[in-house]
């Protein structure tokens, strides 16, 4: 482990301490305004898909967690909705899910994206950061793959600057390219570009958490990679599926259902398929014409889609049916808003 690479030791006494040191298991969760990068980091942290990931906005409204196994720990990664300004009962709801988990967590990760200045929803966000006394803070610079290292830098003094000017120290301040570490993840590790800023930074991530985490057995099984129930995770393949490509205006107004998933009966045992039927939810008819398409060929892209995300999850053949439906302006009406899960 790093802090072991510091001190000259030999590699057998080195071996003996780290099968000594006590395994670490608990809660982080990773902050920022909307779309700073932290559904992908998670994603490239587990190392598989398992929360949303999508270019518009506010588009995490369940805390999906994702399970780093690890030798010496197990980190669970808790991805709340970004922290923004409410406008809609929706959003006050969101904002309490985040203050919750902030309160409930081990570590929390603060992210910034590397080409984007500090803004105004940042040291909002790390305001309400330097309240929470106990917990330590990590500042993590994403999208670094986007900007040269002079910019990198800036960015880095400012985050360091914020934290001082509040009051507190980041216990770690790290930069941090999800989207290499993706792409490199199918390369053998010797033929890594040695800029630092790659795959290797997410591995040095999940390093400078694990000590931070309280000494404590595994809390999930080996192979669990998420404690969502699996028809909320369908669910959520198929939101993104659905937001990919659509206006602007409409990602808030996509909610989807899982209303069943039955094992297709009369299949011989070695060729099942999962039959899964879905409501995709908006809140004005107008809409419909949007998510469906010309001819439906927007809904069947979306069922094609959001299908192999699916049964790359579930590791089974899947039937999908989706159906759309107006719930009217269903974010400001707390029926339903319970309806739909929130």
């Amino acid at each position: 482990m790093g802090a072991m690479s510091a001190r000259p030791n030999t590699e057998a006494a080195a071996q003996q301490a780290e099968n000594t040191a006590p395994h670490r298991a608990g809660f982080a969760c990773f902050v920022g305004r909307p779309n700073a990068g932290k559904s992908t980091l998670t994603n490239a942290l587990v190392g598989q898909k398992v929360a949303i990931t999508s270019n518009r906005p506010q588009t995490t409204r369940h805390t999906v967690r994702g399970i780093v196994h690890r030798d010496d720990a197990q980190l669970i990664l808790v991805d709340t909705p970004g922290l923004h300004k409410p406008r809609t009962l929706l959003g006050e709801r969101l904002n309490d899910v985040v203050r919750t988990t902030w309160a409930e967590v081990d570590v929390i990760g603060f992210c910034l994206p590397a080409d984007q200045k500090l803004g105004p929803g940042d040291k909002f966000i790390v305001k309400e950061l330097a309240g929470i006394k106990k917990t330590p803070k990590i500042a993590i610079i994403t999208k670094t793959d986007l900007v040269e290292s002079k910019a990198l830098a800036e960015q880095l003094l400012a985050v360091s600057a914020l934290a001082d000017e509040l009051g507190f120290e980041w216990a770690e301040i790290i930069p941090v390219s999800a989207v290499k570490a993706e792409q490199e993840a199918g390369r053998d590790s010797s033929d890594r570009s040695g800029d630092g800023r790659g795959a290797g930074q997410v591995d040095l991530l999940a390093d400078l958490i694990a000590p931070l985490l309280p000494e404590s057995p595994p809390l999930y099984p080996e192979g669990d990679l998420t404690d969502e129930p699996e028809m909320v995770m369908v669910a959520e393949l198929i939101r993104e599926a659905a937001l990919e490509g659509v206006r602007d205006e409409l990602p808030h107004s996509i909610a989807v259902v899982v209303e069943e998933m039955l094992p297709r009966e009369d299949r011989p045992a070695d060729k099942p398929l999962l039959d899964i039927h879905a409501n995709v939810y908006i809140e004005r008819p107008s809409q419909k014409g949007i998510i469906i398409g010309p001819k439906g060929k927007r809904l069947k892209d979306v069922g094609t889609k959001s299908r192999k995300h699916i049964e790359a999850l579930l590791g089974t053949p899947v039937f999908l049916d989706l159906h759309v439906k107006v719930a009217k302006d269903w974010q400001r009406d707390p029926k339903q808003l319970r309806k739909l899960g929130f």
